[in-house]
């Protein structure tokens, strides 16, 4: 008698997971956040966070002292953080991703302070009312591994090496400020087709929010969404130069091809 092979449930990590794992991190507006209380018997504790991303790709969460998590992350830095849309019809069929994560506080006062709190804010502007509180504070969540479900059948269990941005980080993070400025200021048109066309998303009032190494993040409302560069950045240089062609193809597109 011949025995069924064994089905593979999970799948080898290929490219097209990692941008999918990457987007849903850079998409989130908000994820649940497990932490490990030191009054909890051993026992982990979720709670919804507000999520912005750090300029390497790392997630950030802002959290105020009032919330149970804030001391838990402090005591105990090892966390979880489950993001992903549900979407309309059966929420299991939307992808998702779970992070193991370390929690690491953001001392005020530093230039990873300012350079996050910005980042943040261009996601969540209404923060503004409350971000400068003495009781609330930054928390960066290192990632340590990560589980994706793509959708029925497609799951992949994914390093840190998979997740973390390539190309020249830190001389992106050093001009992002300004030429996010400058692309809202002068070039909405071009924002509008990296949205529509490239992102396929509708019109809108669609904002540049952040950009990195790899790609940029754009927001119309609650609405968000993931752009790549053809090839991660080596060098700032090459900034003007990719988004420059990138609107380019994106006109060259047309309407038809939406």
């Amino acid at each position: 008698m011949n025995e069924t092979p064994e089905k593979k449930v999970i799948r080898d990590t290929d490219e097209e997971a990692i941008r999918l794992a990457k987007t849903l991190i850079a998409t989130a507006r908000h994820g649940a956040l497990a932490t490990l209380p030191p009054d909890g018997d051993g026992y982990p504790a979720a709670s919804r966070v507000q999520l912005s991303t750090d300029c390497d790709g790392a997630p950030v969460v802002l959290v105020s002292a009032l919330s149970a998590h804030l001391g838990a992350m402090v005591d105990e830095p090892r966390t979880a953080l489950l993001v992903g849309e549900p979407g309309k019809g059966d929420p299991l069929a939307h992808p998702r991703i779970t992070l193991t994560t370390l929690a690491e506080r953001i001392e005020r006062g530093t230039d990873a302070h300012a350079r996050i709190r910005r980042r943040h804010l261009a996601r969540h502007p209404k923060a503004k009312l409350y971000v400068d509180f003495g009781d609330f504070a930054f928390f960066r969540l290192a990632i340590r591994s990560a589980s994706l479900n793509g959708g029925f059948g497609k799951a992949y269990n994914l390093t840190a090496d998979d997740l973390a941005l390539s190309g020249d980080i830190e001389g992106v993070a050093a001009i992002e400020h300004g030429a996010v400025a400058h692309m809202n200021a002068d070039h909405a048109e071009a924002i509008a087709l990296y949205a529509e066309r490239l992102g396929r998303q509708n019109p809108g009032g669609w904002q540049l929010l952040t950009l990195d190494s790899e790609g940029m993040d754009l927001g119309d409302g609650d609405r968000r969404t993931r752009i790549f560069y053809p090839e991660p950045l080596a060098d700032t240089a090459q900034l003007r130069t990719v988004l420059k062609q990138m609107a380019d193809t994106a006109r060259a597109m047309g309407d038809s091809d939406r």
